[in-house]
This record gives C-alpha cells, structure tokens and sequence, in this order.
C-alpha cells in the first residue's frame, strides 16, 4: 500500500509539473507571438525592396496573423502567403519612397487552391510596371522559371537567369481527372441531371474523357489566356510577335543562352554576381553584409491600407472623404453553412457579413472581391440576397479575380459595376445535379442491405442506397430546369440583356475576361484598385477613406485565447455521403455495445430514422 500511494502522489506531481510546464510555454509562446507582431521595421536610405515570389498570392487577408513565424521558428515549415493588396499597395508606395531605390524580384511561385492565378498576376504585374515607371530599377533573378514567374518578372528592368536554369513558359496544359472508373470498381453510381451543354463540371463523374464541347471550350479559355500573356511578355521585352510560341514549338523549354539569343531575358549570371550587384547598387560595396533591403511583407507593414494613393504611414494626406469603404473576399469553393476552413466560401456567413456592412452607416462603400468556382445554389442565392440588398442602400462593386464561374457570377449580380481581368475564368451559368448512390458498394463489397417502409411514394427520394427511379429523375430534373431559369433571369435582369441571348452564352460555357466582357457579362477590365476606386467615387469618398477587410484578420495570440474560451464554432451542414459514412459508423459503433453477459436486450430491432 505504500508503494501505491508512493507511486500516485509522485504521478500527481509529475502531471502538475507538466501541466505547469505547458502553461509556461504557452505564455512564452503567447509573448514570442507579440514580439514578433511588435517588431520594428526600419527601412535604411538607398534600400532596394524584396519581392520573393516563393508563396502563394491570394486575395483574402491571412486570417492567422503570426502563424508562419511562429512555424518556422520551431523548425517547422511555414506556408508562405501573401496577399494581392498587400502587395501591389506596398509596391505602389515604394514607388514614391525615398529610401526605396529600387526592386528585387526572385523566387518561384507557389500557388495553391485558388491562389496566384493570372489575373493575380496580372495585378501584381502593373504593379511592378508601375514602380519601373517611377524611375528606379528593376532587377528579377529567376532559376526554373515557370509561366508564372515569368510572366511577372518579365516587368523587370533588368532580367537575370541562372547559367543552370530555364524559361520553362512551354504552354498552358489542364489535365482533369475522372472517376467514373474508379466508381464502378467501387460499386459507387452517378446519376445526372443538368442544362447546359457545355456543364462539364459532372463529366469527372461520369465520363473517361472529356467531351467535345467540354474540349471546345477548354481549348478556347487557354488559347485566349495564352495569347494574353504571350503578347504581353513580347510587347515589354520588345521582341517580335509569336516569338515565344515559335521557340517553346521548337524546343519546349528554353535554356538560358536560347532565352537571351532571343532577348527574353537581358544576361546570364549566378546568384551571387547578382548580389554582388546589388551591394554595389545599395553602396555597401567591400562589406560582409549583405546590399540594403527590406522584405514585402515588412515593407507593407509601413503602408497606410487606406484611401486610393499607396504611401508610406505618416505622409501628408488629404483630409477630405474619411468615410470607410469596405472590401468582402468570396475565396474558394461556394458552401452551405457556417464554417471556419480556409478555401470555402461559407453561405451564411458570408451573407451575415455583408448584412452588417449593410446596416452599418460609416460604410459607405463595398467591394466584393470573387475568386470562386462557385459551388452550391442555396449559398450563392443567400449571399446573393444580401449583395442585392447591400445595392439598394449604398454602392456595391464587384471585382473578379482568377475564376468567377457559376455561384462565382451568380453572388456578382444586380450590382452597379463589375471589374474583371483579361484572364479571369468567367461565366459557366448552368446548373447540374449529381446523385450518388452506394448500392454496389454497400451489397457487393461490404455485404450491407437496405429495406424501406414509407407512406409516400417519393418518402425516400434523398436515399443514397439505391439510384433514382426514372420518376423520381424526372423530380430533381424539373427542380434543375427551374434554378437554370431562374439563373437565366437573373442575369439577363442584372445584365440588361436578351434572356435569349443570355441562353445562347450560357449553357454552362466558361468564358475568358475578354470574351466575357465583348459579351455584356462584365462592364470594364480591370483590377481590384480600380474597383475600389469606381466604388469610392461612386460613394464620394474622395482619395482619402478608412479600408476594412473581411474576413477579418486575427492576431495569432487572439485565436489562441478564443480557442481557450471554448468560443463557439459553427459547423458546416454535411453532405448525402458525410451523412451515409456517419450513419453507417454509427450502426457498427453500436454493435459493440451489445455487451449484456447473457446477450438477452430489450431494443428497438432496428434505428428509426424518418427522413
């Protein structure tokens, strides 16, 4: 009994200890996270500004403020993000400063989801013309060069390639995959309704391959978002028209003394002639350290977020106009719910967000940023009410980003303007149905059976457990024909145009920016900045007003405490399969708690569940 007590109360000291010892990390954690948020940025005369491309450039603010530090510091490896505005605002002011001297452009694109897509780009691409237009030098440093990077670097003023490296800007490829194979060995169906022939959003569902209309249209999206880049680069490298597409035809990728016979790029060096350059250009020639810079990301922490013009904290700025604009980012995939992943565009809560900027009387503007594919139909109609509504009582201005497709462009209507870029993805105003069933791999492969009882014909329609009757496909088919007329009006209401003519561009077609504008479903080409600015004119807020961003972004000791509290996180609703997977846990779960010793219950013979 001794040894007993002896051992517990020597447990019950080494968990105290432990539980002592998290608690101090976690203050210790808590302080290095408002150390680092708290970190002064200086920036040293005649410094050149560091663009790394290494990350992924998306358009919604990062939600965890101090989360990549905090990785990195533990040996771990951060997810690099920076933001679109962040980064074409801090470029824009360091055109204007002083001690900035000029632009380090290196790295390599890191996109992920719907990030650093070409309209992005294209965004950040002004930006750095921009600060080349100001005067000062430009120097880009590339190694394996893809389309990406090299369609931002070619902005430079000087272009450098590595002697090891290559322009790998040999063609815009998609490769989707499909799963209908993978299904039938599954013993998973997919039944289809859908309007549009060119919805090709089921065919990985249904198909091996991809069908001509969908090969017609994917060939037209690339062939546009190619030329646009292609004459871009060769109109600021100052070469000959169809250079590029006459050297990536004969050789695929260029290596780097191809790329500078053909004046691509301006010479060939290694990174440390390069920065040896750059110590000469900074004056720190003779001297250990490194040429004078600063970061984006640190830079941006010095600019004003607010108002038209991109300056420094600090500088002199009109007093007039200090209303406050807001800009709403819809990023991601369209989603029934209220949720917390990053990547989804949540239905209700994005439509709470804007009904409070609505009812809010110092916003005077919105701006509602889309880069989404779209996803489900009730969530796109629940923001798209409350984007109406928002309309009716102040000004509402759209801007597309890379994709704007389907729930994408439906949220964008019955708004004063919509921006869009040469290579935003636009349009795909259809509607499909897709209708799993698990009958094959629940009887086949795992030997599960189902029976029903109901007292309507159509009582069990939402089933996964067997395919729909031709009937029933009638039903859900009817319901898709009525949410394709109803898209139908809306745009052809929205847009001002033939609803005849909507059905004809409609058909689940995607659309390049271009096209989508020569076709009435976008009103300018054009950016975020100039979104915001049409809006704050619209508004007559001048050049000078308050910016706020939502989501909101929160400090990484911030959501920490709330995760401490236990605030309340709303769940996403579940989907057909996410509620069958469950369900069928569940019945196995309670299997092993048939545990009477003489095996004798008194139970229901089976769950009851009225659907």
């Amino acid at each position: 009994m001794k040894n007993f007590f002896t051992s517990f109360f020597a447990t019950l000291t080494a968990l105290a200890v432990f539980c002592a010892g998290c608690v101090l990390c976690l203050f210790l954690f808590l302080g290095a996270m408002a150390a680092l948020g708290d970190k002064t940025v200086v920036v040293s005369k005649d410094s050149y500004l560091v663009l790394n491309l290494s990350a992924n450039i998306q358009d919604t603010p990062a939600q965890m403020e101090g989360l990549e530090e905090f990785t990195e510091a533990f040996g771990g490896r951060g997810e690099h993000i920076l933001q679109l505005r962040e980064v074409t605002r801090a470029l824009r002011a360091a055109a204007g400063d002083p001690e900035i001297k000029g632009l380090y452009l290196t790295g390599q694109l890191r996109p992920q989801g719907y990030g650093a897509g070409y309209a992005a780009l294209k965004e950040v691409r002004e930006a750095v013309e921009a600060f080349r237009a100001a005067g000062k030098p430009v120097t880009a440093y590339l190694n394996f060069a893809t389309t990406r990077d090299f369609y931002v670097a070619s902005a430079a003023s000087e272009l450098v390639l590595d002697p090891y490296g290559a322009v790998l800007m040999n063609g815009l490829a998609t490769q989707p995959m499909f799963y209908a194979g993978a299904f039938e060995k599954f013993g998973i169906g997919v039944q289809v309704t859908r309007v549009g022939k060119y919805k090709s959003a089921v065919e990985p569902y249904t198909r091996r391959d991809m069908s001509p209309e969908s090969r017609q249209q994917t060939q037209q999206l690339l062939d546009d978002i190619w030329t646009e880049l292609t004459a871009t680069v060769e109109h600021t490298r100052k070469v000959e028209p169809g250079t590029i597409q006459r050297a990536v035809d004969a050789e695929g990728f260029l290596r780097p003394e191809a790329a500078k016979k053909l004046k691509l790029i301006d010479r060939i060096a290694y990174t440390d002639e390069v920065l040896a350059g750059l110590k000469v250009a900074t004056g720190r020639t003779g001297v250990r350290e490194t040429f004078r810079q600063i970061g984006i990301k640190d830079y941006a922490r010095l600019v004003s977020g607010d108002g038209l013009t991109a300056s420094r904290r600090g500088a002199a700025r009109s007093k007039s106009g200090r209303g406050r604009l807001a800009i709403v980012y819809a990023e991601g995939t369209i989603v029934d719910g209220d949720g917390n992943d990053r990547g989804f565009v949540w239905g209700d809560k994005l439509a709470r967000e804007l009904r409070q900027l609505r009812q809010d009387d110092a916003v005077k503007a919105i701006v509602l940023r889309v880069n989404s594919p779209g996803g489900s139909v009730t969530a796109s109609e629940t923001i798209q009410r409350e984007v109406r509504l928002a309309a009716k009582a102040k000004p509402v201005v759209v801007s597309f980003g890379s994709v704007a497709a389907s729930g994408g462009y439906w949220i964008a209507m019955h708004t004063n303007r919509i921006f869009a870029e040469p290579a935003t993805i636009t349009g795909s105003i259809g509607v499909f149905g897709l209708l799993f069933n698990v009958q094959g791999l629940a009887n086949e492969k795992l030997g599960l059976t189902f029976d029903t009882v109901k007292t309507a014909k159509y009582a069990d329609l939402g089933t996964l457990t067997r395919p729909k009757t031709e009937g029933e496909l009638v039903i859900i088919q009817r319901t898709v024909d009525w949410v394709y007329d109803q898209f139908l009006d809306k745009v052809a209401d929205s847009r001002k145009l033939d609803r005849a003519a909507v059905h004809e561009i409609a058909q689940g077609r995607v659309w390049s920016g271009t096209e989508a504008r020569r076709l009435g479903l976008v009103d300018e080409i054009g950016g975020l900045d100039a979104a915001i600015k049409y809006a704050a004119d619209k508004a007559r807020l001048g050049d000078n007003f308050r910016v706020s961003e939502y989501p909101r972004r929160k400090q990484f000791a911030e959501a920490i405490s709330e995760a401490f509290e236990g605030k309340r996180r709303e769940i996403a609703l579940a989907g057909p399969l996410e509620n069958f997977f469950r369900e069928t846990l569940g019945e196995l779960k309670t299997l092993t708690k048939y545990n009477d010793p003489r095996g004798l219950y008194a139970r229901l013979p089976f769950d009851l569940r009225l659907n």
